[in-house]
Formats: C-alpha cells, structure tokens, sequence
C-alpha cells in the first residue's frame, strides 16, 4: 500500500477537492511572484498533489532543460517524503515517475500549437495522457489576452486542469480590481485560481487572491517554510 496520504497534508493539499467528490474540471490556475521567492517549487508541490490524488501531470518547462526540472521533483520530494522509511519512500518515488511527465521548449518556439502538437503525440499515440499540465517560465509579459485564451481554449478541449507560473517585478504596481499583479492583471479573467507569494516577515506566504473552484476560500493566507518552501499550515 503507498503511502501517498501520509505525505499529501505537505503539499498544496488546499487546491485540491478531498477524494471521492467532483474535480475541479480545467481550472486554469497562476502563480504570480518575483524571482526567487519559490513559484517552480509551488508549482511542482501543485503537480506532486495532483499525482497523490491519482492524476497523471504533464511538467511544460520553458527555457529551462529537463534537467533542473526533473532536480526540483527530486528535492520537493525529498521535503514531503522525509519522514518515510526509505523502502515506502522509494516505492511513492516509482509511483510519481510513472505519472509526472517532463516535456521541455525554448522561449522562441513556446505557442499553442507547437503544445498541442506534442499533446497529441503523446496521447495519440498512448504514449501519456496527462490530466494536469504545469507551465513554467511562460512569459506573460510578452503575452496578450488572445494568446493566453488560446492556450486555455486547448486545456479546455482536451479536459486538462492547467497550472502557470508568472513572473511580477517590484517596481510594476499595476493590479486588477481583484488585486491581481502585473503581469496578470490585464488578463486576470482567464484564471479560474491565482495564488501571489510575498516576502512577508518572518518569512514567505502564499496568498490566495482568486478561486472560483470553491477549494479555497479567497483571501486565504499561507505561511511557506523557507528553507523548504512547503506549507506550514493549511
């Protein structure tokens, strides 16, 4: 037997709705921070959550190579999994590679349709069939409100739950009327879930701006452990 509900109250558990009761359907979801502050690290603990809920996860990392993606699973895991004998460790390790693939593309050539080529190589061909798809490094300050709903248009064809990290930077003060930050703010409609880490003493939260999922109610606040950035508290 895995031990996956042992270790599922480290991960963003909260995003989530509990086993057995409806999924939250092709929720498009953001992670908005500055550099540094931990959004691939949230979006590989939304990812390894997924995964614990029984969900194969498609990890899409843009401009960066497979080998420091595959490097955050592997430290992540390490920090969720840490209390587990080594053998149960290693058994929920084999459980998460069999359902976590990692596909990679430089920033030139990221768009919806070199993505939804490679999605339906991969399912045409009964190679993966993710139910979750993860971007990071998409740039959606280069990005306008077109381009961002097509992408979602295509989870929404192919019934894919989508999660994306965004980059913001200190000295853009643009917000939406929700309280999105730039660069979302002008795009702020597209997501169904939109999470802001801040550096906030005594270390990093996570703030819950947006869920129209009802898994969290918004304004929900976070405390992230720094060293790990996992939930303290949930």
């Amino acid at each position: 037997m895995l031990d996956k509900d042992l270790v599922m109250n480290k991960t963003l558990r909260i995003l989530n709705r509990k086993q057995g009761e409806d999924s939250t359907g092709c929720r498009m979801g953001v992670v908005i921070a500055r550099a540094g502050l931990g959004k691939t690290a949230i979006l590989v603990q939304i990812a390894l959550d997924n995964i614990f809920h029984g969900r194969n996860v498609l990890h899409v990392s843009v401009g960066e190579g497979l080998e420091k993606a595959r490097a955050w699973y592997d430290d992540m895991f390490l920090h969720v999994t840490g209390d587990l004998p080594a053998d149960r460790a290693a058994e929920l390790a084999e459980y998460v590679q069999r359902n976590r693939m990692i596909m990679t593309f430089k920033e030139a050539v990221f768009s919806r349709p070199k993505l939804e080529e490679r999605l339906n190589d991969l399912v045409y061909q009964d190679i993966f069939r993710p139910d979750c798809v993860v971007v990071d490094g998409f740039d959606f300050s280069a990005a306008d409100f077109d381009e961002v709903a097509d992408i979602k248009d295509l989870m929404s064809s192919m019934n894919l739950q989508v999660w994306f990290s965004a980059l913001s930077h200190r000295a853009d003060q643009r917000v939406s009327k929700e309280g999105i930050p730039a660069p979302c703010h002008d795009i702020a409609d597209l997501f169904e879930t939109v999470i802001v880490l801040k550096p906030e003493a005594p270390g990093i939260n996570l703030h819950v701006i947006k869920d129209e999922t009802a898994c969290v109610v918004p304004g929900k606040v976070l405390a992230l452990d720094p060293s790990s950035m996992t939930v303290q508290e949930g």
